[in-house]
């Protein structure tokens, strides 16, 4: 039974790292996005392909039930990803609203012709 979720945990992640190639190579996502999935993707399958390796980091960590260490550790990259998504998106939203306000100007500053509409 042991050795079913091994195989198949392992196959989970070298089918999301497949996927995540995929995507990079459509130019889906962006690349530094898919190293970190990547990276999730190798965590996956490397703890597929050696399940004792969760008990000891458990151990080593001080937590008694591995299991709980395992979802700890995944709310834990997942509140990170969170938290870079968000400064992403803020980096960007900032970027466009300047970019706006540069148009704006350069709008207000530009004689335009009477007799010609204003492109849209």
């Amino acid at each position: 039974m042991m050795v079913n979720l091994q195989i198949t945990t392992a196959l989970l992640g070298l089918g999301l790292a497949l996927t995540i190639l995929y995507l990079l190579r459509r130019d889906h996502i962006y690349i530094a996005h898919a190293l970190f999935w990547i990276f999730i993707a190798a965590a996956a399958a490397l703890l597929g392909l050696w399940p004792g390796l969760i008990d000891r980091m458990a151990l080593w960590v001080g937590i008694s039930y591995p299991p709980a260490a395992l979802l700890l550790g995944a709310a834990i990259v997942l509140l990170i990803k969170s938290l870079y998504a968000d400064i992403t998106n803020t980096r960007l939203e900032r970027q466009l609203r300047r970019l706006n306000q540069r148009i704006a100007l350069i709008d207000a500053t530009t004689p335009s012709s009477e007799g010609e509409a204003e492109p849209r």
